[in-house]
This record gives structure tokens, sequence and C-alpha cells, in this order.
């Protein structure tokens, strides 16, 4: 009889495996069964769209960004641009007014209340049938916001999400991780997309149907997770655009990226548990599995971990392989550690950087499991740093 700390191993193995290399393999084998729908052709009229940007202290970026948005190749008659100040203290508001004559238009929020409370406070001060919803620190690509709108050309699409592209802001810089791991999302957003709809949009560039818009999100809820599954509850799919190009400054350290990813995560936990009905599959069939496969299985992963883990301290007695695999585990912990106390302003190795990147985002899922379990809300954002500094795109 196979001792029970050998199952606990391999369902332990499985649990990290799924997610990350067998639902992708699953999403191809799928995608390959159902046929490729050609691209989307222009509008005869192109949508009014309203482009919403969120800001808190950005007088760094925020004038940057908006001369990208007003240098978008989209008709001037049928763009709204709307900077929702969130109870700034630099001098954000100052620049923002400067742009009114440009059509530029400030929502200044009095009392700071996060991303989420600022995007719902705009909603009545929108006008686009179509609503863009992108940040103050990133590089919209010119023609983007077309590529964005296009698809909604088809009445069965809610949201189309942008594609994420991570890059250097200095020559040197120790989280390289990041660019690996975006790139990867990118590639299982577009295999959904291939066999009906992603269950996440990008949160810095995508665009959802006005009505959708409207429905109110909770302010400590994540809103782009929760757009794509407002838009299925509608009946309408949720799609990447790849064309859609989003330019993310990469954060320059894995010690400044941890913190968004507890935050980010907490924040789609409480979100996941708020539209959980979802994931019952005799109601909402693929959708359910892409949402279980894509989100919660991937959060599961660091108890995943955990569990192998302890497996091994009960198997390390009587098996050898188990001591090896220990062992491995401790010097991959030791290695990480290096990435991760490694200077900001020096190129890191990449193992170590790589590594670095992995374990810190285990560490992080666990503390926001902690964080959505006992209740802790976020609502507030502490928006992440990403200076346009030497950008290489």
């Amino acid at each position: 009889m196979i001792p029970a700390a050998h199952w606990i191993f391999a369902l332990a193995v499985a649990g990290v495996l799924y997610p990350y290399a067998v639902y992708p393999l699953l999403l191809v084998l799928v995608a390959a069964l159902r046929p490729r729908r050609g691209p989307p052709s222009d509008p005869e009229r192109w949508p009014t769209v309203s482009v919403l940007l969120p800001a808190r202290n950005e007088e760094a970026t925020i004038a940057a960004t908006l001369e990208r948005v007003l240098a978008a190749d989209y008709p001037r008659d049928r763009r709204q641009i709307v900077v929702v100040s969130d109870a700034s203290t630099d001098r954000t508001d100052q620049i923002v007014r400067s742009f009114a004559d440009r059509g530029v238009e400030l929502l200044r929020l009095e009392q700071r209340g996060g991303k989420t409370a600022a995007e719902n406070a705009a909603r009545e001060h929108l006008h686009g049938e179509i609503v863009v919803n992108t940040d103050a620190s990133v590089h919209l690509d010119a023609r983007g916001l077309k590529a964005l709108v296009r698809p909604f050309s088809d009445p069965a699409v809610g949201l189309t999400s942008g594609r994420d592209v991570s890059v250097v802001v200095r020559a040197r810089d120790s989280n390289v991780g990041e660019s690996g791991y975006v790139g990867y999302e990118m590639w299982v957003r577009d295999l959904e997309t291939r066999i009906g709809t992603i269950v996440g949009a990008s949160g810095c560039f995508y665009a959802i149907r006005k009505r959708l818009h409207m429905v109110l999100v909770p302010e400590a809820l994540s809103r782009d997770f929760a757009a794509a599954l407002v838009a299925h509850e509608f009946g309408m799919r949720a799609v990447s655009v790849p064309q859609a190009l989003c330019y993310v400054p990469r954060v320059r350290s894995v010690r400044r990226e941890y913190p968004r990813k507890v935050r980010t995560m907490t924040r789609g936990l409480e979100t996941l548990w708020f539209k959980r009905h979802l994931m019952n599959p005799f109601r909402h069939g693929l959708f359910a599995w892409l949402l279980w496969s894509h989100k919660l299985a991937r959060w599961l992963v660091p108890w995943a971990f955990a569990a192998g883990g302890l497996s091994l301290l009960a198997l390390a007695p009587s098996e050898t392989w188990a001591v090896v695999v220990l062992l491995a585990g401790i010097a991959a912990l030791g290695v990480a550690a290096i990435g991760w106390w490694w200077p900001e302003n020096k190129a890191a190795p990449l193992v170590p950087a790589l590594l670095a990147y992995v374990i810190s985002g285990l560490f992080a899922a666990l503390v926001a499991w902690i964080k959505a379990l006992s209740g802790e809300l976020n609502p507030v954002w502490e928006p992440t740093r990403r200076h346009d500094l030497n950008l290489q795109i």
C-alpha cells in the first residue's frame, strides 16, 4: 500500500503542473478543434470612446501619457479623455488642467478611495459607447486604440483586452522574470480567446461596452478582473487583442514588485469570491472551467508547494529521493535570495532573477490568501512607480 505522504506529494505536483502546463496544453488541443475567426474589419462608423485614466500622484508620467493618448490614431470628434485624480497631493491636477484646451477632462476626488472607487466615480461623466480603461504610467501604441475598438463590430463581444509588453526602463534591470511571465500570460489569453473568452482583462489597457462598465463593482475588488466576469453575465465574450499593444515599463526589482503582487492577488481572490457563482460548471460550463483553471488553480499553487514540502519531510527518513528534492528546494531558495537582494541598478544573473520572481510570487500568493481569508479589504491602492526613463521599446 502506498503511504499517504506519496499521494500527497503526487497531488502537490499535479497542483503545480496543472495550471501552468496541463491547462495551456488542453487549451492548445481545444483550440485546434475550433475554426479560426477572421480578423475584424474597420466599422463603417467608429464608435465614440471614453478613455479613462485613474491617477494618484502621477506628476512624473501623466503629461507624457496624455500626449500619447492624444496622438492615438482615432477620430478626435469621437474621443473623450477623462483623468480621475484620486486625491492627488502633487502637481498631477495642475498638469492635467493644462491639457483642458485639448479636450482632456479632470475629475478630482477630494477623498482618496482607490482605483476602483475612482473608476466608479467617473461612470456618470462618461459619454462614449465604449469605455477604454488605461493607466497613467503606461505607453499606448498609436494604433492600439483602433485595434482595441475594432472587435466591437461583433455584437457578441463585450470586452477587449490589450497585449501587455513588458519593457526595460533602464539598461540594467534586476527584475528580468517579469517579461517572461507577461509573455506567457498573453499567450494563454490568446488561446482562451480562440476557444471562446478570457476570464480577466489587462488592467493597463482594456475596453468595455459602456452598459457593462456601468455595473457597479465594489471598491475593494479588481474591476479589470470583474469586467470580464460581468461580460459573461451579460452573455458576451471577452477577447484578447494582440494588435492593441500597451508597453508597460518594468518595475526595477522583485522587491518593488512584491507589494503589487500581494495587492493584486488579494483583490483578485476577493473578486472571485464575489462572483463565485460563475464557477458552477453545471450552469456556466466552459467558462467555469476557464475560471477554475486560469485563476483559482494558479492561486492554489503555493498551497500545493507547502503540501509537497511537508510530504517530503515525512518521506525523507525513508526515501533518498525525497532528501534530494528537499535539498534542491533549499538550494533554489538560496539562489532566489541572491536575486531578491540583487542591487536594482545592476543587471541580475538570469537564474537568480527568475527564481526570485517565481518564489516571491508564491509567497505573495500565500500572504494574499491570508489577507483575503481574514477579510482584510484593500480598496486604496499605491500605484507602482514605473519611471519613464530611457524606455527601450
